[in-house]
């Protein structure tokens, strides 16, 4: 007798087939749960797949933030294209870069226009309906800077001081709420842009001033006489982002951005687009 004979008479009658039908049902979760499938659950990411199966991660990118992405020549540059480069070939992959702007990015990813975006793009957490984010790689926050030789160490030593900010910018906002809380501030918003409250900082006209974190680096590393101060006065974290349910590309992602940290690529980087590459 064959063993699906033994079976049918060791199983006899309908509630040995409901019984057999019950082993193949768990039989079929176990495979699932092997091949990393759950049902009722979190199944394969499609996005993940579909990148390895062409060997490219297809990146979405707003050309418009030097030095973080630039068309040069029409070919992509800047900080956040030699990062996502770097980590495309982490995972294995090329990066092939698509071209978008920030009011379209996250439809671009909810479409499966592109597999991730790369374009100094602040974290966004009410976007987490549609996006997933890596761990964040940048800081564009607030900072304070002062003259090379002054002694004001940070935050708590402004009191008397004037703070050269750009108009209307973020910085503003936090010099003014400084200021209300001490009237001994003075807020010099006389000026259109990070450099130009840089220059009057540098020209004598202020005791410091506030920008943005990237204006920061870029001015101090192309001209001497001012530094930074203290730890960054606001949190503004760039993150990459990808589709809410690429959650492999996300985790692959993430262990990539972890290595190049440990490689010194950010310090590398950042040398290169804010110290050495030409200020626009």
């Amino acid at each position: 007798m064959d063993a699906w004979q033994r079976l049918r008479r060791l199983l006899g009658g309908r509630l040995g087939w409901l019984a057999l039908a019950a082993l193949l049902a768990y039989a079929l979760l176990a495979a699932a749960v092997q091949l990393g499938a759950s049902l009722g659950g979190q199944g394969p990411d499609p996005v993940w797949a579909a990148a390895r199966a062409r060997g490219t991660l297809r990146v979405a990118v707003d050309f418009g933030y030097y030095p973080f992405s630039a068309l040069r020549d029409g070919q992509p540059i800047g900080y956040d294209i030699d990062l996502a480069t770097a980590v495309a070939a982490k995972l294995g992959l090329r990066a092939e870069f698509v071209a978008g702007n920030l009011d379209s990015i996250y439809d671009d990813l909810a479409a499966y226009k592109a597999d991730l975006a790369a374009s100094a793009l602040p974290y966004a957490p009410e976007q987490g309906w549609r996006a997933g984010f890596s761990t964040f790689y940048f800081n564009a926050g607030q900072v304070l800077v002062v003259p090379s030789g002054s002694p004001i160490g940070g935050q708590a030593d402004l009191a008397g001081k004037r703070l050269a900010v750009p108009l209307g910018s973020d910085a503003d906002t936090f010099a003014r709420r400084l200021a209300a809380g001490d009237a001994s501030i003075r807020v010099d918003a006389a000026y259109d842009t990070p450099a130009a409250a840089l220059a009057s900082l540098r020209a004598g006209r202020a005791d410091a001033a506030i920008v943005d974190n990237a204006a920061a680096l870029i001015d101090l590393g192309h001209a001497p006489g001012l530094k930074t101060v203290g730890p960054a006065l606001t949190l503004e974290p760039y993150a990459l982002a990808m589709p809410a349910e690429a959650y492999q590309l996300r985790d692959a992602v993430n262990r990539a951005l972890e290595d190049l940290r440990g490689e010194g690529f950010f310090e590398q980087n950042g040398a290169r687009w804010f110290v050495a590459a030409p200020a626009e």
